[in-house]
């Protein structure tokens, strides 16, 4: 007998069922304020692969008792569009139905295509539920965007995902009548989906299907991904050891170990994103004043990732890791501002001094505020010679003389 795949035959039947959407699906959540307030509109679900987009996009359907239809970029020309809509609208009219018309991957629709949709939308015939991987403001026509409500869907976590594949092997849906799995097989499969449940449970399947026996081992799944899985808990003790590996490196300005590291953590399943904010951390705290753009290089690495995903954004921390390696390192803005936090919390909390204080008002004017403050441009190079602290600090130095 000829099954569905696994990834449609345990996808959720309810909202509530959806994982890693709170901030849509939860109690307070858009997305279930318009499931309660019996109210459909259209929309755009922008969002990483194997997030939920369709699962959303058919449970929406199912919850108002609409007709589903999908439409590909592929095989859908424009007058074929135009003729669907036009029956919709009729439905609408005879008999009170909705139709949701969802696309997938919208943003391959052309000008022309996303157009045909609009008056459609404007007049209520047809409610639109577009899906897509790319940012809508980029790839999507702005006079359709302004006329649809945009969702961003947050990649499944680690958990997500785990949560996911255990559902698939204690279903009566899924294989609980076949298989198990050794934990370190599971644990694997989580990392290298990398947030995408479809490809979690494709790997699910693949190795079950090759598994010689009702336990899923690790070299099975392995040898089914062609990938070998390299020793990594994101959870544990390997998890801080790599980024401490990373972080050395850095700081010991080995650009070439530091990119053996970046690899070992991006291959073996870790977020890129916590990557990234690591080292826009490393870039503040260990090179700081010595070369200012560092962190400039590492904010923009941290977009990147965002914007491309993987593999793409894997090189953009690449790049990064390499400048980041080869600058010149300083960490004296680090134990500057942490000297000055220890004062600002163990020292009294004296008032602001009355000179530089400002004086938005006559009455504060005539209570002292500001009286005597010199304004630096009004001197030599910007530059006179002045006290900012308060009075128990007077003359503190943090930083070493430039």
């Amino acid at each position: 007998m000829n099954l569905p795949p696994l990834a449609d035959r345990i996808r959720p039947d309810s909202f509530d069922a959806i994982l890693g959407q709170q901030h849509l699906l939860g109690p307070n959540g858009p997305l279930r304020r318009q499931i309660e307030q019996r109210r459909p509109f259209s929309m755009v679900l922008f969002g990483p692969p194997g997030s939920g987009k369709t699962t959303i996009a058919r449970l929406f359907a199912k919850e108002f008792s609409a007709d589903f239809v999908s439409f590909s970029a592929a095989t859908s020309g424009i007058k074929e569009i135009r003729s669907f809509m036009q029956d919709s609208e009729n439905r609408k009219k005879l008999y009170n139905r909705d139709t949701i018309v969802f696309i997938d991957e919208i943003h391959r629709f052309n000008k022309a295509q996303q157009d045909a949709f609009l008056p459609y939308v404007e007049k209520g015939a047809i409610v639109l539920i577009g899906a897509t991987t790319e940012n809508p403001s980029f790839e999507l026509n702005s006079s359709l965007v302004s006329r649809l409500k945009v969702y961003m869907l947050h990649p499944l976590s680690f958990d997500d995902i785990k949560q996911i594949l255990q559902h698939a092997l204690s279903s009566e849906k899924g294989l609980a009548a076949t298989h198990t799995i050794a934990p370190e097989a599971m644990d694997f499969i989580a990392n290298i989906s990398d947030g995408d449940a479809r490809v979690a449970l494709n790997a699910l399947e693949l190795s079950a299907l090759a598994a010689k026996e009702n336990t899923i081992p690790l070299a099975t799944v392995e040898d089914v991904i062609q990938k070998k899985a390299l020793k990594y808990d994101k959870q544990g003790e390997e998890h801080y050891n790599l980024i401490s590996a990373l972080h050395k490196s850095l700081r010991g300005s080995d650009a070439d170990a530091a990119l053996y590291w970046l690899a070992r953590m991006l291959e073996a399943g870790e977020d890129p994103l916590y990557i990234a904010r690591r080292l826009v951390r490393f870039a503040v705290e260990d090179v700081g004043a010595a070369d200012p753009q560092a962190l400039v290089v590492a904010v923009a690495a941290k977009d990147a990732v965002h914007f491309i995903g993987r593999p793409e954004g894997d090189l953009a921390l690449a790049e990064c890791v390499v400048y980041l390696a080869r600058a010149q390192k300083s960490n004296a803005i680090y134990r500057a501002y942490e000297e000055a936090k220890q004062d600002a919390q163990n020292t009294i909390a004296e008032p602001v001094p009355m000179h530089i204080r400002n004086a938005p008002t006559r009455l504060m004017k005539e209570l002292g505020y500001g009286k005597g403050y010199k304004y630096p441009h009004d001197y030599p190079d910007a530059h006179v010679d002045q006290e900012y602290f308060p009075e128990s600090l007077r003359g503190k130095k943090y930083l070493p003389e430039e």
